[in-house]
């Protein structure tokens, strides 16, 4: 790929997110939506290798069916209503026909089959813009049509993610297949939420994209694109091993890292609208997204490798990681306990 195309490329990313987080109309936010799909595709594409010229055409047809719904259940709502404000969806056809549309767009059961397999066919820096950044404007849309979505239905779709995202990692070996499906059952904490606070949804998805960003990042830096790699990587980066342990156990949820906030709000909530079955059974699920978030972590830090290894190791450079790295796992591991001092002090 030329090298002035990735700039462009990503200053497309940021218009097309910009104009669908900021727009009133739904034709606006289905232009943004569009601009977001035609700059990630040659992203996707760009190592021209045929798994992901795959990606990307599987990519590229899950989202133009997802854009042609949004697009149609709008129209319905007009049609019925007068409305093209995307606040005043009322039509029940069309709730159901975005509910659709967007869970394609996120990656939500039983819409997921094609996220996990671009993700592998995608380089990792690709496939961090595939699991935070494109979701953030599908998210958005759904958050300011909160009022107007049927909670059974997106109660079921999010236990459903949170079950089969959990189960379906579990015998992964490539780190990509096993963010994806982490990707998945993050994304069933988050839809379970959003009719009852849309806010703490929104809160989820940000400490979401900061922890799975430091991993990726870390992943990118160890050129580690399967368990195996991370196995030989301990000897040449001691430090950012570790870091990836503990930014992998503040993604499983684990007390007292960043990633348990949300999920002790979420449960705190379901609680208080009576919904104590769901938060029981989501909690339960989290236990199967544990497993390989373990497994992660105890490749990267607790094991060493054997003398004889069966498998190219990798060129490391001696660079010490960047400072977005730094930043991200930081905030990553010690966000939640240093909030508590953090409100003493202002």
């Amino acid at each position: 790929m030329n090298p002035h195309a990735t700039p462009i490329l990503v200053l497309s990313l940021m218009l097309g997110t910009t104009i669908t987080i900021s727009s009133n109309h739904w034709v606006l936010a289905w232009t943004g939506l569009e601009i977001n799909t035609l700059a990630i595709i040659p992203m996707i594409s760009k190592s021209h290798h045929p798994r992901a010229e795959e990606a990307a055409t599987k990519y590229f047809l899950t989202q133009a069916a997802a854009s042609a719904l949004v697009l149609f259940s709008s129209m319905t709502n007009a049609w019925a209503t007068g409305q093209w404000d995307i606040t005043q969806l009322n039509h029940p056809t069309s709730c159901l026909l975005l509910t659709a549309a967007i869970a394609i767009k996120l990656g939500l059961v039983p819409f997921h089959f094609w996220f996990p397999e671009v993700l592998q066919g995608s380089p990792l820096m690709t496939a961090l813009l595939l699991s935070t950044l494109m979701k953030f404007p599908p998210l958005t849309l759904l958050v300011m049509t909160s009022k107007s979505l049927n909670p059974s239905l997106l109660t079921a779709m999010a236990l459903a993610s949170a079950a089969l995202g959990g189960w379906m990692g579990l015998n992964q070996t490539q780190t990509r297949k096993i963010l994806a499906f982490s990707s998945i059952s993050h994304l069933g904490w988050i839809a379970i939420i959003l009719v009852y606070s849309p806010k703490l949804a929104l809160l989820t998805f940000y400490l979401y994209t900061i922890m799975t960003s430091a991993v990726f990042m870390a992943l990118n830096k160890i050129k580690a694109l399967n368990l195996s790699m991370i196995l030989t990587s301990w000897t040449k980066t001691p430090v950012l091993n570790a870091t990836l342990m503990l930014v992998l156990l503040s993604l499983a949820g684990l007390p007292p890292l960043t990633g348990f906030m949300p999920k002790w709000l979420i449960i705190q909530e379901l609680t208080k609208q009576e919904m104590t079955p769901a938060a029981m059974v989501i909690a339960m699920l989290s236990l199967l997204s544990l497993f390989f978030y373990l497994r992660l972590a105890y490749h990267s830090t607790i094991t060493l490798p054997p003398n004889s290894s069966n498998h190219m190791k990798q060129w490391y450079t001696s660079k010490p990681p960047s400072t977005p790295t730094a930043i991200l796992a930081s905030l990553s591991i010690l966000l939640l306990p240093l909030s508590p001092m953090v409100h003493a002090i202002v």
